[in-house]
């Protein structure tokens, strides 16, 4: 299914998760920028079905604005996982007004719970939550939260 088709859909039953991994990310003012943005974003759904796909980040910029009920419409939440050295650094955010140039892929951010680092970070993935709740045990940013204190538990 092209990327398009899952951002316009309308099927409630099936929500989609995106992930976006870079190289890096660098923060100034109100833009988060993804560099060395993968050319591909994953997708996949839990339940009622697990599909599971990726698409152009090409395709999913374009299709952003696309229909009644799109992201720049309702802009989605997102958990930043940054992995800096030893450490994993989670950040949840709103994310709007996407532009790609070339592999830089930014974003206007609004930051939820967390803190951005000051100008840039390393190797990053983006989860990106159509379900709109950051704190929502059935989100990515709740996932993000339990898999943080499963690791800490772990070391």
């Amino acid at each position: 299914m092209p990327m398009s088709s899952l951002l316009a859909a309308t099927d409630k039953s099936v929500e989609y998760l995106y992930v976006q991994a870079a190289h890096s990310v660098t923060f100034k003012d109100d833009k988060l920028t993804l560099h060395g943005v993968s050319p591909t974003t994953l997708f996949f759904s839990d339940r009622p079905d697990r599909i599971t796909g990726h698409g152009t980040t090409e395709e999913m910029v374009k299709a952003w604005a696309r229909g009644d009920e799109s992201f720049a419409n309702d802009p989605p939440n997102a958990t930043l996982s940054i992995l800096g050295g030893d450490e994993i650094q989670d950040v949840v955010v709103v994310i709007s007004e996407p532009v790609l140039l070339g592999s830089k892929l930014t974003y206007t951010v609004r930051v939820l719970d967390g803190k951005l680092p000051p100008a840039h970070g390393g190797t990053s993935s983006l989860f990106i939550d159509t379900v709109a709740r950051p704190l929502k045990p059935v989100s990515v940013a709740g996932v993000a939260r339990r898999s943080r204190h499963c690791a800490i538990r772990r070391n």
